[in-house]
């Protein structure tokens, strides 16, 4: 029995729960169930991060006191952990007390180690992105991620840290952990990006300006950098730095993150770890977008998809199902509500809801008797989620009942009678155990209805497990 850390990072509070946001936290309680029925004592981290600009803006914007504003958005957050049937123990929000305090000592390290000067500037600054933009990162003049907001011109004096510092250490890391990120293509991403030379970043702002942060200690006109706070959330999520044995208990951890993240997850943070003397991350897993209709979902285009608007119509098991079946880990992947409907249709409904219910069916009827045994999740779907390949775990899974379909319809089961009846009904419940049990981290609530049918003696006709919802 191991320790093992998970995390996915975390979303800003001004907008609403998105689909991308459910894709990631989904992906990342498969790992976290995953890990439990192997008997690791696990640690999974979530939460809400609710400083910086756009959310000072959005407060501003509707007349509300920043921390209200916070307090009502990370609300909402909360509310998917029962909608997705979410197995997090830890859920951080970075207006917490302690948080700040974890941040505000990270920082402390960093200036000690040299690393943090003050400076005056001028960049070019996206609010959406809460970053700096450089001419290179630009397209037509545009931030690419948020193309509609005008970028901003700034010029005062902050503090930088010297990113600059890290370029062949960072190199070092990438080179002596070669799967430190997944996919492959985005670690070499990273070894070009660090390789071409790293430009310090500014990680803090004019209080005057900007209010809404961490206050940098000693200096109580400037607040800290969004992402300079947000991302000490991973260690002071453990404890860190009051609580320094569980944190070497459980860190270093697995960090789950969507491409847009790519530079500040695997590049900054690991810089940021490194000068505050603290060992890296594990391993970081960089998702895809999520587009819809083949444009990237936004309120103007009114192509957003809410998960829990798809969780009330077919059901917190048919959302994971399709988060972790249907879309790719990696590439890009565009849901349309069409999709998602035969999706279920086929795959769940008339898949393995009609699968379980027919072999139930049969086997009252039959008064079939049988000997439960204790299953273990199959080494080719462990495999697969050793890889983060959730989609092709779930293929694994869907062609065990495409067999038993396909056992079912070969054979006639239907119209068989005595012992070989008995000895195909056998076959396909020892076939929906397995199936069960290898849904424990995809599709909890289905794989406990299944166990709750078929891993009993006396199997009695069962519903089919996916009827639609009117």
């Amino acid at each position: 029995m191991g320790k093992y850390y998970i995390t996915t990072t975390l979303p800003y509070v001004n907008a609403e729960p998105h689909i991308g946001f459910a894709m990631e936290i989904v992906r990342a309680d498969v790992m976290a169930r995953l890990h439990r029925a192997l008997g690791d004592d696990v640690f999974f981290n979530t939460g809400t991060d609710e400083h910086g600009q756009k959310i000072y803006q959005k407060a501003v914007e509707l007349g509300i006191d920043p921390q209200k504003y916070c307090d009502e958005s990370a609300a909402k957050f909360s509310v998917l952990k029962e909608a997705l049937n979410l197995s997090y123990n830890s859920f951080v929000r970075t207006t917490d007390e302690h948080h700040i305090k974890a941040a505000q000592e990270f920082w402390k390290l960093c200036d000690a180690k040299g690393d943090i000067y003050k400076k005056n500037y001028k960049i070019k600054y996206c609010v959406g992105c809460e970053l700096e933009k450089t001419d290179s990162d630009l397209v037509n003049g545009k931030c690419p991620i948020h193309p509609q907001m005008e970028l901003e011109i700034r010029e005062e004096e902050n503090y930088f840290f010297r990113f600059s510092n890290y370029q062949e250490r960072l190199l070092e890391l990438y080179k002596n952990n070669p799967d430190f990120v997944q996919p492959d293509f985005r670690q070499n991403e990273m070894k070009i990006f660090v390789g071409g030379g790293l430009q310090d970043f500014s990680i803090s702002r004019l209080k005057a300006k900007m209010p809404w942060g961490v206050e940098v200690p000693g200096d109580s006109e400037q607040v800290m950098f969004v992402w300079f706070d947000a991302l000490v959330n991973y260690i002071s999520s453990l404890g860190w730095p009051e609580n320094k044995a569980k944190f070497k208990e459980y860190w270093p951890g697995v960090q789950i993150c969507g491409k847009d993240n790519l530079r500040q997850q695997t590049a900054m943070w690991q810089a940021m770890l490194m000068s505050a003397g603290l060992p890296t991350s594990k391993q970081i897993v960089v998702e895809g977008f999520i587009t819809s209709g083949g444009a990237k979902m936004s309120k103007s285009l009114g192509n957003v998809i809410d998960p829990l608007e798809y969780v009330e119509k077919y059901g917190t098991d048919a959302v994971r199902y399709f988060l972790t079946a249907e879309l790719s880990v990696f590439e890009d992947s565009d849901i349309t509500k069409e999709r998602f409907e035969e999706a279920f249709q086929a795959s769940l409904a008339n898949g393995i809801g009609n699968l379980c219910a027919r072999v139930a069916a049969m086997s009252e009827k039959e008064g079939l008797r049988v000997t439960s045994e204790t299953l273990s999740i199959r080494k080719e779907v462990l495999e697969k989620l050793e890889k983060y390949r959730f989609d092709e775990a779930m293929a694994l899974i869907w062609e065990e009942i495409k067999k038993a379909d396909g056992l079912i319809n070969q054979r006639q089961v239907w119209k068989l009678e005595g012992e070989k009846k008995i000895a195909s009904l056998n076959e396909l419940v020892k076939i929906i155990r397995q199936i069960g049990v290898d849904l424990v981290p995809f599709m909890p609530a289905t794989s406990e209805k299944i166990m709750a049918q078929y891993g009993v003696e006396e199997i009695k006709k069962a519903e089919n497990l996916f009827a639609r919802l009117s």
